[in-house]
């Protein structure tokens, strides 16, 4: 029997997840499908519960249902506890485990962005969705002493913050407004700055002017598509010490997304050609689920994920990962913790 991998979020579009995953099936001649369906609220535990049908091998899970998910599966590993996101879910017989892969493909793109060497202490952050709460909790556990969220919607920054508020305890953590002099006055005396907000999938934005960025410092920008975002270029243009996209963390996630799914190592050459074969590919918008479909989705499940024009319309502000609708309650925690 044909395997189903899907991705669930809405609005959802073909993309590059969807493209790498398939890339690596047909090398490794696994019989498996990936296919991206936008599913709505609404529908989200109806699509959650139909993955425990044996044809699945389960999902991506994609803006805004990353933290819904938590409560829908029968396991969090410790990343997706601690993060209290889901970004990618297997099936273990009848059961469903969710994990945060955002988090271990963010690690590498850190390790990679800072090189030879000292890992720094100080970070800021902008954005506060699924993939801020995967950099987050990585920049803890590499022993940050200060890290500074700034999201357009300060509420959600402050959510983020006392998530991780117990883990973070031993070091600064603060949720600051989406002001130009507050982001400049923290910038000029941060090691890295990463952008996980969804500003910056046109070419010709950023999430901040260019003369907020400060020589010397090391920038982390989310995005692939553009493989040069705005930001990127400013940073360069202003001195940086390394400038790079999210291309390392994109392959790490979906990398560690297909080995969860199919116990077999991903075909990473495959999946690096793929992803500069497909950047640029104009992304087509995928049906709502109807009655009459099966509940199926394939799909990627970074908050930086290239998205439709239905979606770019439906986002106008930075980290526009939709709100939930009712404020979910405070990991227990085991938590301030990984996944995406």
């Amino acid at each position: 029997m044909s395997k189903r991998v899907v991705l669930l979020g809405h609005p959802v579009s073909h993309s590059l997840s969807e493209a790498l995953q398939k890339a690596a099936f047909a090398t490794l001649g696994i019989d498996a499908t990936y296919e991206p369906v936008d599913t709505p609220v609404k529908d989200l535990a109806d699509a959650v519960e139909a993955l425990r049908g044996e044809e699945y091998l389960g999902a991506n899970i994609s803006v805004p249902h990353k933290d819904r998910v938590v409560t829908l599966v029968d396991r969090l590993t410790e990343e997706a506890q601690h993060t209290g996101a889901v970004d990618t879910i297997t099936c273990e017989g009848d059961r469903l485990v969710g994990h945060n892969t955002d988090v271990l493909g963010f690690k590498p793109a850190l390790e990679q962005l800072v090189g030879s060497q000292k890992m720094p202490r100080s970070a800021v952050v902008l954005g506060a969705g699924g993939g801020a709460r995967a950099v987050v909790y990585t920049l803890i556990r590499e022993g940050f002493q200060h890290i500074v969220v700034f999201n357009r919607h300060l509420h959600r920054a402050e959510r983020l913050t006392r998530h991780f508020a117990r883990s973070a305890a031993h070091m600064e953590l603060r949720a600051k407004p989406w002001h130009e002099s507050v982001i400049e006055a923290e910038l000029a005396k941060t090691d890295i700055l990463v952008n996980t907000s969804s500003v910056g999938r046109d070419a010709d934005e950023s999430p901040i002017p260019a003369e907020l960025l400060p020589p010397d410092i090391l920038v982390l920008d989310l995005h692939y598509v553009p493989k040069e975002t705005r930001l990127l270029r400013d940073a360069r243009a202003a001195g940086a010490s390394e400038a790079m996209n999210g291309d390392v963390m994109l392959l790490g996630q979906s990398a560690a997304a297909f080995e969860l799914w199919t116990g077999q190592n991903a075909p990473l050459h495959t999946m690096r050609e793929q992803l500069e074969a497909s950047r640029n590919v104009t992304e087509v918008p995928v049906a709502t689920t109807t009655e009459n479909r099966p509940v199926d989705a394939g799909g990627e499940g970074a908050d930086s994920e290239p998205k439709s024009g239905a979606a770019e319309a439906a986002e106008a502000e930075p980290e526009r990962e939709a709100e939930p609708e009712t404020e979910p309650e405070p990991e227990t925690e085991a938590e301030a913790g990984a996944k995406e």
